[in-house]
C-alpha cells in the first residue's frame, strides 16, 4: 500500500469513526461478569493448545473495574494448565461499525491472549463456512507484534482463506492499548491506539452463489490460550499469567 493511499483510508476511517454513536459498551465495573451478555466456555480449547478453560474466579473475575484473564500452572481434569474463554453467543451480535477493546496482553512464552469474533451461524453451518474476525491475537514467544487476520471459507466450505497482517506494537507506559476493527459493507479496517495496520475488502470474501459471510451478524470471543499450533512451548515460570481487559464498546 502506498503512503497517499495508506493517509487516505486513515483519514476517512478517522472521519467515520469520530461520526458515529456508541450502541452498547461493556466497562467490567459490576462486581460480577454479566451472565446476560457473556458465557463461559468449559473444557478444553483447540488447535491443540493446552489449556482447560473454566469459570472459577481464579481464572476470570473482575477487578478494579476489569476483566481480569488468569492462566494457571495446576493440575486440572488431565490438563497441566487452567485458563478462561467467554463469549456473547446468542446475547450479543455485531453488524458493522466500530468495535474497540482497551486491554494489557498477557506475557512469556507459550500464552495466546485474542479478542475474536465468529459468524452467528456458525453453530447451524459450522466452521469455516461462518467465517472469522480475528481483532487481535498476540502469541508471547514473538512479544513485540500483534496480528489482525480474516478467515473466510471457499466455495466448498472446507478449504480456508485468509488476510492477515502483523504490526509492532507501540510503546505504553502501562502496557494497555486499543486494539479495534471498523466494519461497513465495503471493508474491515484494523487499528491498534488509532494506527489503521490493515485492510481487508469486503468483495474479496464474495463467492457465486452464496451471501457474502462478512454482511452477517457476528459474536465476541475473548480469551488466554496456551501452547498449541501457534504459541508453541510453554515457559512455566511465567504463572500466574494475566490478561486484562479495561472495556469493549461498540459505535454504530
Amino acid at each position: 500500500m502506498s503512503k497517499y493511499l495508506y493517509l487516505i483510508i486513515l483519514i476517512s476511517t478517522t472521519m467515520i469513526s469520530q461520526n458515529r454513536n456508541l450502541e452498547w459498551a461493556e466497562e467490567f465495573d459490576g462486581k460480577k461478569i454479566d451472565s446476560h451478555i457473556w458465557n463461559f466456555k468449559k473444557g478444553l480449547g483447540h488447535n491443540n493448545e493446552e489449556q482447560y478453560y473454566t469459570s472459577r474466579a481464579k481464572n476470570i473475575r473482575i477487578e478494579e473495574g476489569m476483566l481480569v484473564i488468569e492462566a494457571r500452572k495446576e493440575k486440572f481434569k488431565g490438563s497441566k494448565y487452567t485458563s478462561a474463554r467467554i463469549n456473547t453467543i446468542g446475547n450479543k451480535i455485531f453488524k458493522y461499525g466500530r468495535i474497540e477493546i482497551r486491554a494489557k496482553l498477557s506475557e512469556g512464552k507459550g500464552t495466546w491472549p485474542a479478542i475474536w469474533m465468529l459468524g452467528e451461524n456458525r453453530q447451524r453451518d459450522g466452521y469455516p463456512a461462518s467465517g472469522e474476525i480475528d481483532i487481535m491475537e498476540h502469541v508471547g514467544k514473538s512479544s513485540s507484534e500483534i496480528h489482525g487476520a480474516i478467515h473466510y471459507p471457499e466455495l466448498d466450505n472446507k478449504k480456508l482463506n485468509s488476510s492477515a497482517a502483523s504490526f509492532r506494537i507501540p510503546l505504553s507506559k502501562d502496557g494497555f492499548h486499543t486494539y479495534a476493527i471498523e466494519w461497513d459493507q465495503k471493508s474491515i479496517n484494523y487499528f491498534i491506539d488509532e494506527q489503521l495496520f490493515h485492510c481487508f475488502t469486503i468483495e474479496d470474501a464474495e463467492r457465486e452463489g452464496r451471501e457474502n459471510i462478512f454482511q452477517k451478524p457476528f459474536y465476541l470471543i475473548i480469551n488466554l490460550a496456551l501452547g498449541g499450533n501457534w504459541a508453541g512451548e510453554i515457559d512455566d515460570s511465567i504463572f500466574p499469567a494475566r490478561f486484562y481487559v479495561d472495556y469493549v464498546r461498540y459505535y454504530k
